[in-house]
């Protein structure tokens, strides 16, 4: 890796899919408040995240609905009086 590129706040970090609870450990510079206790021991910084390889359908196979942040009622409220 090459000297003096990467930013000063480049560490490891958590990465949680909050859909199927799958985490992975890997370096990052992102920004987080949320920290976790890995496996080792440690406490990382945490970044939760709607969808990972592990949940995405094209890589699973399996066609589902993540729906975390109420996407599919905000749009129902928004425009369901069109959809009559």
């Amino acid at each position: 890796m090459k000297k003096d590129i990467h930013p000063d706040d480049y560490r490891l970090v958590v990465f949680k899919d909050m859909s199927n609870e799958y985490s992975f450990i890997c370096p990052s510079c992102t920004q987080t408040k949320d920290t976790i206790v890995w496996e080792d021991g440690t406490e990382y910084p945490l970044v939760k995240l709607d969808i990972s390889y592990k949940s995405h359908p094209f890589f699973t196979g399996v066609q589902q609905f993540v729906d975390t942040a109420g996407r599919i009622d905000k749009f129902k409220n928004r425009y369901g009086r069109h959809m009559k």
